[in-house]
């Protein structure tokens, strides 16, 4: 009698054989690129460094693609974007100390955004590991520990055996839903020692599905088709797992509006009959859900921004469905689905009674009609005119990354995203200088099109070293600096707290003539000119820099 368990696969003679005369020459590095290109990774990001070096020279021997970036954090926010966009774990190398810690900020984004970032440092040799002060270049007393409380997941390796199971685990953590970042630390000696194990092949490390619990659909199920004003929120976790048409077809069977967080543009279509858009940080938006007898939140936790900054005060039954266990009813009372948008979405969308309420559309148009009201009523048309130019010049299917700046905060409410997965920005953990790194990462992932950056003054200064990246690889990214001398969100919210502002105003070089210096072609642009300035420099190959000088304006907040 056999079992499943008793089967082993069988290698075949040529198999055997290249295992029994594994090619001379590798090292633990050859190892480690071996594991990721048997795990199907494509695209490296990082930095080399003293301690990394077994890594990167095993790269010239691989098939693996490097994007080499300036700086750690930038290289991270690369990685998180490739994440974002293709769905797979982005292998980040990296060296030990100030070149690991140098990432955390990016890493600390991935977290928030939920991005799979599978990132390699180096360590000092593994005699020096233990607590003991050795005295080697770049050590810590433990390194790991600066990571544990970000990443998902950490995994140490202590020899060359371990380094497959470790990076498969690793991989295998980063792309179970919730996705995230991971760390797998290897130390110096390990990676450079020479190694008689075979090549790494048949590497499997696919994600554990998470389904939801049927008993708790049921419920959902139940109470959405016996609602009288349903309404549904859509998060990130919607576009991180491919489900915006089972979104749309949940919220048509039940005639059910639908808002989309920040993190959750284009999970909805922008236009659509049942579409409250974004305008998350407005009264009326938080009136209108607040009214629901039954809401339905797929994919967030109803953190600061997604709930105008802990105003909301839901008043009808929730339903939450949500990967991350940790955020299940963390912020509302409800019924917590722990599962993957996708998953929790199609149970429901199978189980629900269709239900028709021909007042829905009504009412969402009588919201937005609202929100657009105390808009216009602020005089702000500059900053309306500009996103409406933004949009204007960018390609639907073109990838745009947004910067922690006054226009990406217009953006996160205002801006139509018009696909799936197509407008990211740092609004997880709200560090500057994410967007320009992490259009250089979409790019890699598909250079056949445009990206686009969006960053103030002071943002783009975090990022000017990539200029040189961009342009080595001469990747198709197109950046767009807001140019308002200093930190423009900043200052205002301290002229709104405090009557006036410190330490916001920033001297700035010339943007053009400092992109041209890189060898990269730039334009200084106007309010009137910013569509087709932009749409030029999205058309041309290569990368390319436009520099808006304009000072912009918050709408005012509802939270206050």
């Amino acid at each position: 009698m056999t079992h499943d368990h008793d089967l082993v696969l069988r290698p075949t003679a040529a198999q055997t054989e290249a295992a029994l005369n594994p090619p001379a020459g590798r090292n633990g590095g050859d190892l480690v690129v071996e594991t990721l290109t048997g795990l199907g990774a494509t695209t490296v990001f990082g930095l080399p460094g003293q301690h990394a070096l077994g890594m990167f020279d095993a790269l010239r021997r691989s098939d693996l693609t490097y994007v080499g970036l300036r700086v750690e954090n930038n290289a991270g926010f690369a990685a998180d974007a490739y994440g974002r966009i293709t769905g797979e774990a982005a292998p980040l190398l990296l060296s030990t100390g100030p070149g690991a810690l140098m990432s955390l900020a990016a890493l600390q984004e991935a977290a928030a955004a939920s991005a799979p970032v599978l990132a390699i440092g180096s360590q000092v040799p593994a005699a020096g590991l233990g607590g003991g002060r050795h005295g080697y270049l770049h050590e810590l007393r433990d390194q790991q520990a600066s990571f544990r409380d970000i990443v998902k997941s950490v995994h140490m390796v202590r020899t060359a055996s371990q380094i497959p199971s470790a990076i498969a685990a690793a991989w295998e953590s980063a792309l179970t839903a919730p996705h995230g970042p991971v760390w797998v630390e290897i130390p110096q000696d390990v990676l450079l020692a020479e190694t008689v194990l075979p090549v790494v092949t048949a590497m499997d490390a696919g994600p554990e599905e998470l389904a939801p619990r049927p008993e708790l659909t049921a419920v959902a199920a139940d109470l959405l088709s016996r609602a009288g004003r349903p309404v549904i929120v859509a998060g990130g976790g919607v576009v991180r797992s491919d489900a915006s048409g089972k979104l749309r077809a949940l919220a048509e069977k039940l005639d059910a509006p639908v808002v989309t967080t920040f993190g959750g543009k284009g999970a909805f279509p922008w236009e659509h009959p049942l579409s409250l858009q974004s305008w998350l940080e407005d009264r009326h938006t938080t009136d209108y859900l607040e009214s629901a007898d039954v809401l339905l939140v797929v994919g967030s936790g109803l953190g600061e921004l997604s709930s105008n900054y802990h105003t909301f005060a839901p008043r009808g039954r929730m339903i939450q469905i949500e990967a991350d266990a940790g955020k299940l009813e963390s912020n509302h009372p409800g019924i917590g689905i722990h599962a993957d948008a996708r998953l929790g979405l199609q149970a429901l969308l199978e189980t629900v009674t269709e239900r028709r309420d021909p007042t829905a559309a009504d009412s969402v148009r009588d919201v937005l009609a609202a929100v657009r009201a105390r808009i216009d009523a602020q005089e702000l048309t500059l900053e309306q005119e500009l996103l409406a130019a933004v949009r204007q010049a960018l390609p639907d299917e073109a990838p745009s990354f947004w910067d922690m700046t006054i226009l990406a905060y217009w953006a996160w409410s205002a801006f139509d995203a018009r696909r799936p997965n197509t407008m990211h920005s740092a609004q997880g953990a709200g560090g500057l200088g994410y967007a320009f790194p992490a259009a250089i990462g979409a790019a890699s992932a598909d250079r056949t099109g445009p990206v686009l950056a969006v960053s103030g003054d002071g943002g783009a200064m975090y990022s000017i070293a990539e200029l040189a990246t961009a342009r080595q690889y001469d990747l198709p990214v197109t950046w767009l600096i807001v140019d308002d001398g200093g930190y423009g969100i900043l200052r205002e919210y301290m002229t709104d707290a405090f009557g006036e502002a410190t330490g916001t105003e920033l001297a700035r070089p010339d943007f053009t003539a400092l992109a041209e210096s890189f060898g990269v072609p730039a334009v200084r642009t106007s309010p009137a000119t910013l569509a087709q300035d932009l749409a030029k420099a999205l058309a041309a190959p290569g990368p390319s820099v436009v520099v808006l000088p304009a000072r912009l304006r918050m709408f005012a907040p509802t939270h206050l």
